[in-house]
């Protein structure tokens, strides 16, 4: 975490099914917090919230839509994305690519429950990938 984001206090580490919330992806690291899980904060104004297997399919829209993913960015320290990857997604993202029959699935146990205040529930159950 970056100096500036020293005083940013996180929210709860819990989940969209109310246990502890667990690992997203470590390589590369994601996150609002660059910690690996889609912790969130009131600061992070895109709810970086949903933890999604990225498919080709997505990453092409999200590109489309001017969030490029895979081209890498090392002055960023970014290696960039691709098909397989996990990455913790804004959920109004999520929700958009939902909505244009883009949306990639969803690992519960990694997504952050402040993601419910935009995506319900029951339709982050119909793309999980951790359900039994």
């Amino acid at each position: 975490m970056s100096e500036e984001n020293s005083t940013v206090k996180m929210d709860q580490s819990v989940n969209v099914l109310g246990t502890a919330l667990e690992s997203c992806c470590q390589h590369p690291v994601t996150g609002f917090f660059r910690d690996g899980h889609c912790n969130t904060c009131e600061e992070d104004i895109g709810s970086h919230t949903v933890c999604v297997i990225l498919t080709n399919e997505f990453l092409a829209f999200s590109k489309y839509r001017g969030n490029d993913l895979s081209t890498p960015r090392p002055e960023f320290g970014f290696p960039g994305l691709q098909a397989g990857d996990r990455w913790c997604l804004c959920a109004t993202r999520w929700m958009e690519a939902y909505q244009n029959d883009r949306a990639p699935k969803i690992k519960l146990t990694a997504t952050h429950a402040r993601a419910l205040e935009i995506i319900p529930l029951a339709l982050l159950k119909s793309h999980a990938v951790d359900l039994n």
